[in-house]
This record gives structure tokens, C-alpha cells and sequence, in this order.
């Protein structure tokens, strides 16, 4: 019953029908995965894509948490004696959190309170005429209480005490005040005496004030460090005397001999109680929210990186630059493969250009070098040009430039030191980088998401809402682009709809033992693998060289025998069927739908019988910086230049130059034209032509334009 009151709950507030919100809890609760519900469940869903099942799921599991806390709520009431069915009622019928905990706030266990003390001399039926308004003399009827207490003032004192406190447990009082804190309360941050020094990068925050309703999710983040690292104070509170009014007009119906203890006791509630407690409220809605905000900026900058155009299964010479180190150097063959390491010493102090070219050179043509990779850390720029310019290779040679963020924390990683027990980080991180090039999703994987460098303030965010948000991207980029089953490591199967880490480091070891996958249904055999697990991650594994050519399409092993009538139907072979348009064509698949499959499948089955397994993602392009720009010196105002994106935030997108610090374009500078989100204009790793704008060398700053660039 609950059940059905969330699912009609849920497909009111996501504003879809009920039966695909039924649909997908049924799927999920059976254990299906988000990308295989999107991919192969469409007549279930209605077609919903992965972004609608997520919100169906996450919203899900919220109902069923305030379902959890009304049972609680509603087990202590009743233990207390007090639960009425006005009040169950009242409960049953409440899918809001705040409003829940409104309603339960007055028989909320708590330490002893003034009220309460005040309550405890018999004062409440004073406290009760005075909310009542109905006296016409109060200090002659709090004379009644003398014998509870040493005054009047005493008595009014301890009645002020209780009302305060029914005040704050008034649900419309709360409510009103939430209204005005909304709409016009304010963010006020001041210095902690002596912090000078120490929060100089927190400067902006020393005194300041904006509208919570205004404030961006990054500034937000931004004043909670500073708090949180003891810099600055902050208050989140309208016009005081602006909510006490608010409060006021709640609870005084007419003006009389009460209205002065009614005034009172709205002041005292707001200061003593209200003020903190929904100011803790709305700072830790504040919080809740710029940390969703900012999860999404780091979520869709880790799709975007993972879906980085790959270069392929080439022979990959990888370099990890250095000055006085050296730069390590490694050749990889096409699936990643480590033959050979060595360090070369092309610049300052050795500048041993000569020799490292030869060996450049001489490893090239050894190891049969189809493109080169250099990372794009220290000594970047100067590897790069060594390579382009100071090398005549026998062959044409491509050479890329690989962002290798998070390179030396897979080179120091569990993962590392398992692939490479016999070799240093420094051979690990060259290795990291030549992998990148060839297939940057696959490399990525091994490295946990919060370290790629995907966005600001990821250390400051709710944890556990990270990582589950960067984990779900993951997962869903990984089953987007598919899988070799032959070829894959532990770490990239793991994510594979349905499979999970035990599983994964099964099929390597099957793999191991038994050689290559010749079949999707040789799967069956890998220890721990059931029905389940083969339903959910079939369609996602690729056989390149499998005897049936639907192994390396996208379409599902359970519709294996009608692909094959569909083929059968227009007198033509499966293996002939493969990209063959024409005969694709002719085949209608109106005729093949029934009550299990729907149109929406069939056509899905068509294009991937026209390209199996098709990689989403483009292919790796070449770049180069400017070579007379190296350090921020060299740049100047009104200068044009080209570089790369390097991460997107909510206001705007950080541009590599070539300059080792990155410069920002402003949202407001990314168009001639209003901008509300920068992935409309920029994606990450994109090439961008900019203008400089401005350029603060003391401070590192570099302020750049693409109006007109």
C-alpha cells in the first residue's frame, strides 16, 4: 500500500505516467541495472534515458527514507502517549521532510528546557491565556501563581519561556519565516580577529554580505572552507526586525493587555530559538544545494573526460617529461603492453639533445611507433617541441600532447603496483600516459574519480554523494562506449552493468586459463556468473572476432534468434548482413512486433546490424600551443590564442595556453550572447580560440575572452 502511494507520488512530481515508474522500480528492485534498463527495457519504460531512471531512483530512495522516519516518528508519539488520529493523520498525508519534522518537533525527546522548567511551577495555564488573548488584566490573573513563584515578574517571566517555545513549534510560524529567510535573508561573513595573514586567499570573504537567493554554489563552498578552517564567522539571517514582525503577525490577533507578553515572547523566540535553528536550516540548505550544483559540474566534466576521443590500438611511445630527471620513456604495443623503459636527458642541466634524439629515433623504429605521447606536466611544452622539431623519424609520426592529471596517482596506486610489481612510479606514470592516448576511458577507470581533477572544491562536497555520483557516470560511459571482453582489465569490467569487482577478476581469470572469449554465451562458464549477471552485462561486451558478428554489436544475446529471422526472412546469410545497407533496408520491422518487442527495439537492432559496435566517441586529434608563448610573460592584452579547454565550471571555463597556469573565460565572456550554462558553448579537451583579456602575473591570473576571438 505505502508503495503505491509513492509510486503516485513519484510519477506526480518527475510528471510521468505510473506505469513507468512502476516499471522502473520493478527493474531496479530486480536487480537490472540503470544503463540496461535505458538500453534494453525501452517498451518498458516508455523510452525514459538513463538522466530519467537515475531521477526515478534517487527520488525513489528519498521517499522511502521519510517513509523510514515517519514509522520512527510516529513508534515514538505513540510511546509517548499523545499520538492522536488527528495527528496520524496528519503524518500519513506528509511527503516533505521539513514539514514532517515541523509536526514532530513539539514531541521531539529533548533536554530539559526553560519551558519546560517554567512548566514544572504550574505556570502553562498562565502561558495558555496570555496565547489566548483573552485577559483583560494579565498581572492581576498572574497574581493566581504567587504560590508557584517569589513574583509577578517571576510568573510572566517563566509564561514568556513557554510561549516562546509554542511558538517555535508552530508549523505556520516556521513556515512564514522560511518564506522570509528564502526570499530575503542574507549570507553575512566577517574575519576572525588575527586571521589576516593566514586567509589571505579568503580575502574577499573578510566582510562580506549577498542574498542567499542570489549567492552562486561556488561562492558558497568557498565561505564554508573559510569557516570551516576557522577564517571567517557566518550568520544566515533576514532584517531582524522584519521577522519578528513576520512572527508577530502570526500569533497576535488583536491588541490588548496580552499583546506586550505576546510581543515579548516573539522576540525572545526568534533570538533564542528560531533565528539559530532555522539558520542552521537554510545553512545546511545552502550547503545541500551548492553541493549538488557543484557534483554536477565534477559529474558531466568526468563524462566529458571519459569520453575523450581515443586514439585506438596503436603502437604508442610514451613520455613522461622532466628537466633534471630526465624524461621517462616507454613503448607500448597496440593493446597497451609494456616492451621497453628507459630515461632520456634532452634538456637543462644535462641538454643530452643529440643522444635522446637518436634514441627517439632508434626506439621508434625498433618497436614500430605509430604515435607519440608526452604529457603535458613539467617540462611539457619543451618535450614537445623536442619532439616535433629536433627529431627526423624515418616515418610519419604523430605526436599528442595527453593531459596526465591524475598519471602519479595511478603511478603510486594499489592498481599500479599490481599491473607493474617491478617497476617505479616514474615508469608507471609514463605508462599511464601512453594508455591515455590510446584509450583514455580504459585508463581512467583505475583511478578513483575524485582524483582526476574534474572540478573545484571537490574536497569540500558531501563524500558519499560524490562518489556515488562520479561512480554512476562511470559506470554509464563504460557500457555507453561497450567493452572488449578479450582485452579489458579487471578495473574497466568491474564497471560493466552487472558485473561488479568479484566478477570482473573471474572472467580474468577464466580468461587466463582458458585463452580468449570466443563467444557472449561462453561467459556462462566463468565462476559466479549466473543468468542474472549475464542478462545485465551481455549487451555490453564486445568479441571483435567472434564466429557470430552479433558478439561485437550492441544487440542483446535474448534477441539473438529474432535478429536472425529478421536476416533469414530477406534470404540473406547473418555474416552477410553485417553493414550491408541494402539489404538492411528491406527488411520491415513492423511485422516483427509483439508484446515483448516494441518498435523502439527493433530499430535500435537495424542500426546496429548497419554498425556494430560503433565507438560513440570521435577520434584523437592532434594539437600544438603557440611556440612563442611559454610562461605568463609572454602573453599581453589584446593578444589571440588558441588552447584547450581544462575544466568547466558553473561560472565559465578554465583554458590551457600553454603557460602552466590555466586562464579563465567568464561565463559572461564565452558568446556574444547570454550564456546560463558554459557546456552549451565549451566541452572539456575542445579546441578554443581566445582573446586575453587581462593579466595579473603577481597573482597568476589571466582573464581571457571568445567574444570575437
Amino acid at each position: 500500500m505505502e508503495e503505491n502511494k509513492i509510486i503516485n507520488l513519484l510519477a506526480s512530481q518527475i510528471q510521468i505516467s505510473k506505469e513507468q515508474c512502476k516499471s522502473v522500480i520493478q527493474l531496479l528492485d530486480g536487480g537490472a541495472t540503470i544503463p540496461f534498463i535505458s538500453r534494453y527495457r525501452k517498451e518498458a519504460t516508455g523510452n525514459l534515458d538513463e538522466t530519467e531512471i537515475e531521477k526515478i531512483s534517487l527520488q525513489f530512495k528519498k521517499l522511502q527514507e521519510i517513509t523510514k522516519r515517519k514509522e520512527l516518528i510516529l513508534e515514538t508519539i505513540k510511546d509517548s502517549g499523545k499520538l492522536t488520529p488527528e495527528l496520524q493523520k496528519a503524518i500519513d498525508e506528509t511527503w516533505d521532510a521539513q514539514a514532517l519534522e515541523d509536526i514532530y518537533l513539539p514531541y521531539k525527546p529533548r533536554k530539559k528546557t526553560k519551558g519546560d522548567i517554567a512548566k514544572e511551577k504550574g505556570l502553562e495555564p498562565l502561558a495558555a491565556s496570555i496565547m489566548g488573548q483573552n485577559l483583560t488584566d494579565v498581572e492581576s490573573y498572574a497574581n493566581k501563581f504567587l504560590k508557584h513563584v517569589n513574583s509577578i515578574e517571576e510568573a510572566l517571566e517563566g509564561a514568556q519561556d513557554i510561549m516562546a517555545e509554542w511558538i517555535n513549534e508552530r508549523p505556520y510560524v516556521r513556515n512564514g519565516l522560511r518564506y522570509l529567510f528564502k526570499n530575503e535573508a542574507l549570507i553575512e561573513t566577517k574575519l576572525v580577529k588575527g586571521k589576516e595573514e593566514e586567509g589571505v586567499k579568503f580575502k574577499d570573504y573578510f566582510s562580506f554580505s549577498e542574498p542567499i537567493k542570489k549567492i552562486p554554489s561556488h561562492r558558497i563552498l568557498a565561505i564554508f572552507r573559510a569557516e570551516q578552517q576557522k577564517i571567517i564567522r557566518l550568520k544566515i539571517k533576514p532584517e531582524k526586525e522584519k521577522a519578528i514582525e513576520k512572527i508577530e503577525s502570526a500569533i497576535i490577533k488583536s491588541k490588548n493587555s496580552c499583546t506586550p507578553y505576546l510581543q515579548a515572547a516573539a522576540k525572545d523566540c526568534y533570538k533564542r530559538l528560531l533565528q539559530p535553528s532555522l539558520g542552521t536550516e537554510f545553512k545546511n540548505e545552502l550547503k545541500e544545494k551548492a553541493d549538488e550544483s557543484a557534483v554536477a559540474v565534477f559529474a558531466e566534466n568526468l563524462r566529458q573526460l571519459l569520453l575523450a576521443s581515443p586514439l585506438g590500438t596503436k603502437r604508442i611511445l610514451a613520455i613522461d617529461p622532466g628537466f633534471r630527471t630526465g624524461c621517462k620513456v616507454v613503448c607500448l604495443d597496440e593493446n597497451g603492453k609494456l616492451l621497453h623503459n628507459e630515461t632520456i636527458y634532452p634538456h637543462p642541466p644535462q641538454n643530452q639533445t643529440n643522444k635522446a634524439a637518436s634514441k627517439i629515433r632508434q626506439l621508434a623504429n625498433a618497436y614500430k611507433i605509430q604515435a607519440i605521447a608526452i604529457g603535458n606536466g613539467t617540462a611539457g611544452r619543451e618535450t614537445e617541441d623536442f619532439i616535433r622539431y629536433k627529431i627526423k623519424f624515418d616515418a610519419n609520426m604523430e605526436a599528442y600532447v595527453v593531459n596526465e592529471a591524475g598519471a602519479s596517482i595511478y603511478s603510486a596506486s594499489k592498481v599500479a603496483r599490481e599491473e607493474f610489481p617491478q617497476y617505479d612510479v616514474t615508469v608507471r606514470g609514463s605508462v599511464s600516459i601512453g594508455r591515455r592516448l590510446m584509450d583514455p576511458l580504459a585508463e581512467l577507470v583505475k583511478i578513483d574519480p575524485k582524483s582526476i581533477g574534474v572540478g573545484q572544491y571537490q574536497h569540500d562536497v558531501n563524500q558519499t554523494l560524490l562518489q556515488e555520483s562520479l561512480d554512476r557516470v562511470v559506470e554509464s560511459c563504460v557500457n555507453k562506449v561497450g567493452v572488449h571482453l578479450n582485452t579489458a582489465s579487471k578495473h574497466l569490467l568491474a564497471y560493466v552493468s552487472g558485473i561488479g569487482p568479484k566478477l570482473a577478476e573471474n572472467i580474468v581469470a577464466y580468461r587466463d586459463e582458458n585463452g580468449a572469449f570466443t563467444s557472449r554465451l561462453e561467459l556462462k562458464k566463468v565462476k559466479g556468473l549466473g543468468e542474472k549477471a549475464f542478462e545485465q552485462a551481455s549487451g555490453f561486451l564486445r568479441i571483435p572476432k567472434s564466429k557470430n558478428p552479433l558478439d561485437n554489436s550492441a544487440i542483446h544475446p535474448e534477441r539473438y534468434e529474432l535478429a536472425k529471422k529478421m536476416v533469414n526472412d530477406i534470404g540473406i546469410e547473418l555474416s552477410n548482413i553485417v553493414g550491408n545497407k541494402e539489404a538492411i533496408s528491406k527488411i520491415n520491422i513492423e511485422k516483427y512486433v509483439d508484446k515483448e518487442v516494441g518498435l523502439l527495439t527493433l530499430k535500435d537492432m537495424l542500426a546496429e546490424l548497419q554498425k556494430p559496435g560503433r565507438d560513440p566517441r570521435g577520434k584523437a586529434k592532434q594539437f600544438s600551443f603557440d611556440k612563442n608563448i611559454r610562461t605568463i610573460a609572454d602573453l599581453t592584452e589584446g593578444m589571440t590564442l588558441t588552447g584547450i579547454v581544462s575544466n568547466i565550471t558553473k561560472f565559465g571555463a578554465f583554458v590551457d595556453l600553454g603557460v602552466k597556469q590555466d586562464g579563465l573565460v567568464h561565463i559572461s565572456q564565452l558568446a556574444n550572447r547570454f550564456v546560463s550554462d558554459p557546456n552549451e558553448v565549451v566541452k572539456l579537451g575542445q579546441e578554443v580560440k581566445v582573446k586575453v583579456v587581462e593579466v595579473d602575473e603577481s597573482r597568476k591570473r589571466i582573464q581571457l575572452s571568445m567574444k570575437d576571438a
